[in-house]
């Protein structure tokens, strides 16, 4: 029984747990940041070859 009321009150193993729930927390919020932003990045690149296309037109 002693070991039992040990094993529950033991605490050395929360730290881990709660630095590991942190990590996974900041790497979704990295993916959804990310995957937020692609369709803006994607955006500026058509824009910029749009724009190099028609300056490569127009110079011919």
């Amino acid at each position: 029984m002693t070991f039992l009321r040990n094993f529950w009150n033991d605490e050395q193993g929360q730290d881990l747990i709660e630095y590991t729930l942190l990590m996974a927390f900041v790497a979704l919020a990295s993916a959804a940041l990310f995957l937020g932003a692609g369709g803006s990045i994607k955006g500026i690149w058509q824009n910029t070859n749009t724009q190099l296309a028609n300056a490569l037109t127009q110079s011919s």
